[in-house]
């Protein structure tokens, strides 16, 4: 069953650029993903340090392992210092 998955990410105004570079990374890598549906890349038009990823995944484990991946982690190693908060991730159903 397919996985859809929207994440919000609020960056820290002084570290925007830098958190940038590593989402458009995410994105350039995520995309080879057998697993990989859909992934792209939003910012905010009101508050430029909102990012908003929407994801389609073939499955829950191609989601699994995308997580696991060496630049999904480089992301985590940016949470705690770089973000206004943790991640918001929704997963939801087409209906």
């Amino acid at each position: 069953m397919k996985i859809y998955l929207t994440a919000i990410i609020k960056a820290k105004e002084e570290h925007r650029n830098e958190v940038l570079q590593v989402l458009q990374n995410m994105v350039k890598e995520t995309r080879k993903e057998a697993a990989n549906e859909l992934y792209t890349l939003h910012q905010g038009t009101e508050d430029e340090n909102h990012f908003i990823f929407y994801e389609i995944w073939k499955s829950e484990e191609g989601l699994k392992q995308h997580n696991n991946e060496p630049y999904i982690k480089a992301f985590a190693n940016l949470v705690e210092e770089k973000l206004q908060e943790k991640p918001q991730i929704y997963l939801s159903n087409l209906i």
